[in-house]
């Protein structure tokens, strides 16, 4: 299994598990929470078949990476992200996060620039800034977050249910756009993930990432389910293409937050286009 490593924790390396796969172009998905880079497996597919090389890995505390005490900010997710481009010397990259991994690809281009990035997709994005305050009130109140954070203390596997009923609207989609099977699955990921990241990682969606979107300097595309309870479009999504100079926003009707798996065909003829 391949690893990079990213930094150390009481001398024992922290490891990124990455996979890398096909030829052409490269095209790096980044997960969201709380999986791992499986999660992309309707995306890959596709990628592969159209002749992209594609990378995957799994954020630190996540799928079969290491699972240190800490690090679980965007600085260092960008950070991890950095290191993996660089030990694999990629070019001229597509970077598509969906959900969480909207952040890495964010902060990434914000820290560090584009000189190894072509285009960026963001796809379910947290950005521009999700907290609502003074000057951002189309955000989300403190008071969502600190329950999810009491919810995930008091009992961690029953709220990774209740967080993956919103994740796929089953309520309107069960048994039509995702099976039974396909939650469990995403559970039982989830619930080997690790319990310090599942609880840290929720402060990190809170971070401005304004000063990061005004750094975009790469063609960019937006997709979003309308439908979306995890990220709400009007808070996420939709104020993206003010504020990237040349972005394209891309709606998916009745599209919930993981649309990678619900809406597998439109997500990737909307992505397949816009790298094409």
């Amino acid at each position: 299994m391949p690893y990079v490593t990213v930094g150390q924790e009481n001398g024992q390396d922290i490891q990124l598990y990455f996979e890398d796969h096909g030829s052409g172009k490269p095209v790096v998905l980044i997960h969201g929470y709380p999986l791992s880079g499986h999660s992309w497996e309707r995306q890959t597919a596709a990628l592969l078949e159209a002749g992209y090389r594609v990378i995957t890995y799994d954020r630190r505390g996540f799928g079969d990476s290491s699972q240190p005490a800490g690090g679980y900010n965007y600085d260092t997710f960008a950070a991890d992200l950095k290191v993996l481009l660089d030990s694999l010397d990629v070019q001229g990259a597509a970077l598509v996060g969906f959900s969480m991994g909207t952040g890495e690809v964010t902060r990434y281009l914000g820290q560090y620039g584009s000189a190894r990035v072509s285009q960026a997709v963001l796809i379910g994005p947290i950005p521009p800034f999700l907290l609502k305050t003074p000057d951002n009130p189309e955000g989300v109140d403190q008071s969502v977050f600190d329950d999810i954070m009491a919810q995930i203390k008091k009992d961690r596997p029953a709220y990774l249910s209740s967080f993956f009923k919103d994740f796929y609207n089953t309520d309107k989609l069960l048994g039509n756009r995702v099976s039974e099977e396909a939650i469990q699955l995403s559970w039982n990921v989830a619930a080997q993930a690790s319990a310090i990241a599942t609880l840290a990682c929720v402060p990190s969606w809170l971070e401005d990432f304004r000063p990061d979107v005004a750094k975009f300097d790469v063609p960019t595309l937006i997709v979003q389910g309308e439908a979306d309870r995890i990220l709400p479009i009007e808070a996420t999504g939709a104020r993206l293409p003010d504020l990237i100079a040349g972005s394209r926003l891309v709606k998916i009707k009745d599209g919930p937050h993981n649309i990678l798996w619900t809406f597998p065909g439109e997500v990737n003829k909307a992505l397949l286009d816009f790298l094409g």
